[in-house]
């Protein structure tokens, strides 16, 4: 992470942020000054080095926004007079979208169990199990001999069994209860029982048309400063509750050369594996292969492959906004393969 800025006219800063950074290297390609410069992106995310995957050369930077406005990840950011320009009107903005429906998502968290940038928020409330269910149950301590068969078999726990010795010479302090916040009210109790100590009745199934329905709730949030734009919470959502618009449209090939010896290593080399911020590459049957379904068209895997396989098509950006000549016609390079 840092942070740079320079006094004037007009006060500007430029930040970054390594956490949103992905190593796409687009900063770098943009910058018409070539003062960013992306570090050794594979063992950085591999954790052998320690540093930031893009630095910078002060003295030559002109704060200018380019690379504030060409990431799609958020990770830099130019405040001019402390705001920033992302949210000014004369700067190009990225028209990527990340939403969540409140009223659809059904709270089952599904979207937060994949998300690769750990950019989703999720809370969920059950009701208490006890509003759910129905039903007696009663034991004759007379009866009992304390076997503790119940007590293992209870699949909810719920029976506790205490073994206390009064003294040296006394007969064990036996007690038994359960704990009705967690009884299911299954009845395996009162099967295992040699005894026949233990009295269940469970009245669920009869007084269902009394017993509330269920209620679930609470919230689901994407960090859209986070968020790498993958789409694996909208795939995998089963109610169709998410929307990702992706920054780039496009191609990503894997194209190797027999005769020039460039062909992929597979789990000997698995750099695109590493640096994917997307969890879209796989290795299969020995070779890098990546689900276009899921990878943003970053571009990091092209920039870590060592063999100069990997061949990035981008055909459109969702950057809009662009009204400069001179700023298009560098931001347009983005588009160029790769």
């Amino acid at each position: 992470m840092f942070s740079i800025e320079r006094d004037g006219e007009e006060h500007r800063k430029l930040h970054y942020k390594d956490v949103n950074c992905v190593g796409c290297g687009i900063c770098v390609d943009v910058c018409p000054t070539s003062s960013l410069r992306l570090g050794p992106i594979v063992p950085i995310a591999r954790g052998l080095i320690e540093m930031d995957l893009v630095s910078i050369t002060e003295d030559s930077c002109v704060y200018c926004g380019l690379c504030s406005v060409a990431c799609p990840f958020g990770a830099l950011s130019l405040e001019i007079n402390h705001d920033k320009i992302k949210k000014m009107d004369n700067y190009p903005f990225w028209e990527t979208e990340t939403n969540i429906d409140d009223e659809e998502c059904i709270y089952c968290g599904r979207c937060y169990s994949v998300c690769p940038s750990d950019s989703i928020l999720f809370e969920r409330k059950l009701p208490d199990p006890v509003s759910l269910i129905r039903g007696e149950i009663d034991i004759d301590k007379d009866k009992c001999i304390y076997c503790g068969f119940c007590s293992d078999l209870c699949p909810a726990e719920a029976i506790i069994i205490k073994n206390e010795p009064l003294s040296s010479v006394d007969l064990l302090n036996n007690s038994i209860e359960v704990d009705l916040s967690k009884c299911v009210q299954c009845g395996v109790c009162k099967r295992i029982c040699p005894e026949s100590a233990i009295r269940q009745i469970c009245s669920t199934c009869m007084l269902i048309d009394e017993i509330k329905v269920p209620e679930i709730t609470g919230k689901t949030f994407i960090s859209e400063e986070s968020c790498v734009n993958c789409s694996w919470c909208s795939d995998i959502c089963p109610v169709n509750a998410i929307t990702i618009t992706k920054p780039f449209e496009g191609n990503l090939e894997l194209i190797e050369n027999m005769e020039e010896g460039k062909i992929c290593k597979g789990e000997s080399c698995h750099a695109c594996l590493d640096v994917c911020p997307c969890n879209a590459v796989n290795i299969e049957n020995g070779k890098s292969v990546t689900n276009l379904d899921f990878c943003n068209l970053c571009g990091a895997c092209v920039t870590a492959c060592p063999q100069n396989i990997r061949i990035l098509t981008r055909t459109d950006m969702k950057l809009t906004n662009i009204n400069s000549d001179s700023w298009a016609e560098i931001l347009n390079t983005i588009l160029s393969g790769k």
